[in-house]
């Protein structure tokens, strides 16, 4: 067969199809649309235009280069700077994380084609569950193809109808989506409401009580309460669990994540986290917590039991990214210091910023149109970065949030405060 052909049934028997012959008959027969598709087409296509019309549309940059400080877009001249990504310590594109990913592939091959309790368990695997374990100091961790698929695995595995979960109101949407999977009762409090959890905690009468709560929040660079949250956990004999995606490596003394930042180390039970931004930034995720829960994962959990083990260029990459978080404070100092200085100047130009001191900066503007007026201008100078409005963030609070790096420098920070001051006089966002 010539190269660039396939074989396709369809209703008349097997043929042989070339190239773009091939691929218009997957979609028609005999010039003839499928009844099928051409309804969904109408229906999709109603859909799109509702998404259209509310504003939510979501435009992919591409990018051409690796993720880093400076990056090229397809279809625009020049570098800009990138200001939106969870390359919290610039490790995406860190040569020694590069070199670890390519012995990886070297050394064990670019994927498993197994789930893990089949054959897709390797030395790796076991290795970097037990350094996971080692730096939150839990007894026991799992690896996940994302953080997504750790929270979407955790709750359904863990709870029955006869146990209930908490939730703020602006958990992750992989929180959500797990939540939804199990059978136990919902509650949702209001977001760092202690007052209104601790009064559906009094209320509550199930066997296992689950608190669960982002670390840190991403739209908004805020912290959650854990001290109190951990103080109502005790009182009512409840269970707290800690998405820690935006803390994990960066923030606290050592990168220990929430539970350092807010020096209560060890509040969380289990803890669900990522190694798709701080460390590494590739991809994967994992829950950490008691042997028992992990046992249970590992023979219950879906998301495990049915996906692929993480490839070992991505597990080699994880690891190496841990030996750089455990040996040295220079990259979490630096993003410390890139942080205060765009929060200071932006202050100092009149802009509002919100969060709690973390390189999640939300530019607070209020409506949506001048979310987008600012994002265009600051990519017209060469700043990227995306504008974000309802649905979702709360109606009125729009906002282009900045994402700082280690691997900025100096400069980078203030061309981006600089930019800023200007779209942002431009606009009417500053006055005078």
């Amino acid at each position: 067969m010539a190269s660039g052909t396939f074989w396709m049934l369809n209703p008349v028997g097997l043929k042989v199809y070339a190239g773009k012959q091939a691929t218009r008959q997957l979609h028609e027969l005999n010039g003839k649309e499928r009844a099928g598709v051409t309804k969904l087409r109408e229906v999709l296509d109603d859909r799109l235009q509702e998404i259209k019309k509310a504003k939510t549309w979501k435009h992919e940059r591409i990018l051409t280069s690796p993720q880093d400080t400076k990056i090229r877009v397809q279809g625009a001249e020049g570098e800009f700077l990138n200001f939106c990504a969870n390359n919290y310590l610039g490790l995406s594109n860190h040569p020694e994380v590069v070199e670890a990913a390519r012995e990886g592939l070297r050394k064990y091959g670019a994927g498993l084609s197994s789930v893990r309790f089949i054959c897709g368990t390797q030395t790796l695997h076991k290795e970097l569950e037990h350094r996971l374990s080692q730096f939150h100091g839990r007894e026991d961790t799992i690896l996940y193809g994302s953080c997504f698929d750790a929270n979407a695995g955790l709750f359904e595995s863990m709870l029955t109808p006869e146990d209930a979960v908490f939730s703020d109101a602006l958990n992750h949407a992989s929180i959500i989506d797990g939540i939804r999977l199990c059978k136990a009762q919902k509650y949702r409090y209001p977001h760092r409401d202690l007052s209104e959890l601790e009064h559906l905690l009094a209320h509550s009468e199930a066997r296992i009580k689950l608190i669960v709560t982002d670390g840190v929040f991403s739209m908004d660079g805020n912290v959650a309460p854990l001290p109190g949250l951990r103080n109502l956990a005790d009182k009512y004999r409840a269970l707290l669990a800690v998405d820690d995606s935006h803390a994990t490596g960066f923030l606290g003394a050592t990168g220990r994540g929430t539970e350092e930042y807010c020096n209560i180390m060890g509040a969380a039970d289990i803890i669900c986290s990522t190694l798709g931004k701080a460390v590494s930034g590739a991809a994967g995720g994992y829950t950490t917590g008691p042997k028992e829960l992990i046992t249970l994962l590992r023979n219950v959990s879906r998301p495990y039991l049915f996906s692929n083990a993480p490839p070992p260029p991505v597990v080699a990459a994880s690891l190496k990214s841990l030996d750089l978080v455990e040996g040295s404070s220079e990259l979490r100092e630096r993003l410390q210091q890139n942080t205060r200085s765009f929060r200071e100047g932006l202050k100092a130009a009149g802009l509002t910023v919100a969060g709690d001191d973390h390189p999640i900066c939300p530019v607070m503007v209020g409506e949506a149109p001048l979310a987008v007026e600012l994002a265009s201008g600051m990519l017209q100078r060469g700043i990227y970065v995306v504008a974000f409005s309802y649905p979702v963030v709360p109606k009125g609070g729009a906002r282009v949030r900045v994402q700082l790096s280690a691997a900025h420098t100096p400069e980078d920070v203030n061309r981006a405060v600089h930019a800023f001051t200007e779209v942002g006089k431009n606009i009417g966002l500053i006055k005078g």
